[in-house]
């Protein structure tokens, strides 16, 4: 069972409250990762969508009131936007073959995923955020009369269909890179002096840790002029690790994270060794010292 279904167990978690009712209702979603498809732990707070992800050192245990929480790990929870995760959801349930646009599909058939009921907890959240980058068709199916107050009055049911649309996809992605473009250039001045070209493939590269290259990044650097190749050779930028599935901080995910760091982790000893080669112990400056004196 996971630990925010009812089992008594402590996390330390910083997270952003969107809250402006006061009622702080959110729950935790287990939900695909939009690039991988591996099981990914979500946090969904008053219709706001946040990625989780953690953080931990060797050894450590916090230390809440009276209370030692002996789970050392930080969990962070940061705001995304929900059209990163539902785009794979939305590009499978349009059944496209090659280039016919694709069928036109209920909202309730298209966020119904087998293995993932936390989808249908983002209904809401997808009707309005996924008309950005959607085709829309709407059907009156009912009309109901209801007597109010010996008034009648007329009520009118409807249903939604939506379909993917590429090209209304792309001009999304391109307005976030230019989002992006225009945040990494305040958060240091390095960023305000690189060349346009430079800020622009970090602003993909970024973005490619939610879309898949086929067809989003392809689509994209076609668009920007980039090159494809140059964002697989790129250098791997550390990121904390994302929570995955239920269980958030289990022993399997500390290896997956170790492994998938391990070599990152070699190269830089590597540098540290090579950088220290010609240094000296302090022990031993200090042992000579005294044998001077004597």
């Amino acid at each position: 069972m996971a630990w925010w279904e009812g089992f008594d167990e402590t996390r330390v978690l910083i997270a952003q409250d969107p809250s402006t009712t006061g009622k702080h209702q959110g729950s935790f979603l287990s939900l695909r990762h939009p690039r991988t498809g591996n099981k990914a732990c979500y946090l969904c707070v008053d219709g706001v969508l946040q990625e989780l992800h953690w953080f931990k050192q060797s050894y450590g245990s916090w230390f809440i009131g009276d209370y030692v929480c002996e789970d050392g790990r930080l969990y962070t929870a940061t705001p995304i936007d929900p059209v990163f995760i539902l785009l794979p959801v939305f590009e499978e349930a349009r059944m496209k073959k090659g280039n016919e646009p694709g069928k036109f599909r209920q909202l309730d058939e298209i966020m119904y995923i087998q293995g993932f009921p936390g989808y249908q907890s983002l209904s809401s959240v997808a009707e309005k955020a996924m008309e950005v980058v959607c085709d829309l068709k709407v059907f009156l199916d009912k009309i109901k009369v209801r007597t109010l107050q010996s008034k009648k009055y007329l009520e009118v049911g409807s249903s939604k269909f939506f379909r993917l649309n590429d090209m209304k996809v792309l001009k999304w992605l391109c307005y976030k890179v230019q989002q992006l473009k225009q945040t990494l250039r305040t958060l240091d001045k390095n960023y305000a002096a690189r060349d346009e070209k430079d800020t622009l493939f970090d602003a993909v590269s970024i973005m490619r840790e939610y879309l898949k290259d086929e067809p989003w990044i392809n689509l994209l650097c076609n668009k920007l002029k980039l090159n494809v190749d140059d964002l697989t050779k790129a250098q791997d930028v550390a990121v904390l690790p994302h929570s995955t599935g239920n269980d958030l901080g289990s022993p399997a995910q500390e290896t997956s994270v170790t492994g998938k760091n391990a070599s990152r982790a070699t190269r830089q000893q590597a540098k540290k060794a090579k950088v220290e080669k010609d240094s000296q112990n302090i022990k031993d400056m200090f042992s000579r010292a005294t044998r001077k004196r004597g």
